[in-house]
């Protein structure tokens, strides 16, 4: 059985991600290898998706990045300082609450909604 649904896979296929699915205690994380972060420092970093159980219809929340990804000046991000431990790895929280709309939105959509967090389009 696919971790993901079909359709995301597509996605991430087409869109030519680098990436691994892993399943973590109940959960499902995404990663996307050397995601682009233009108007940061380092450009590129690792993108963890966490995806709860009951995803497409359970909203997905926010992102984690390995290495940390800073402002040009060193800072870190507005509400980007937190560092929990997922799979084994200390990563860097991004907490962003877009608006899930249950049964439309999927990593698609999410991936778009976090580009354009970040300044770049998908």
């Amino acid at each position: 059985m696919a971790l993901i649904p079909e359709d995301d896979s597509e996605f991430l296929d087409a869109k030519g991600f680098q990436h691994e699915i892993l399943e973590s205690g109940g959960e499902v994380h995404v990663i996307l290898r050397r995601f682009p972060f233009h108007r940061y420092a380092p450009q590129e970093a690792d993108l963890l998706i966490r995806l709860l159980p009951g995803y497409p219809q359970t909203a997905v929340d926010m992102f984690y990045t390995i290495p940390d990804v800073k402002l040009p000046s060193g800072a870190f991000p507005k509400n980007c300082d937190q560092h929990p431990v997922i799979g084994g790895k200390l990563w860097q929280q991004w907490s962003r609450h877009l608006t899930w709309r249950s049964g439309i939105d999927d990593l698609r959509s999410f991936l778009a909604a976090t580009a354009s967090e970040i300044g770049k389009g998908i």
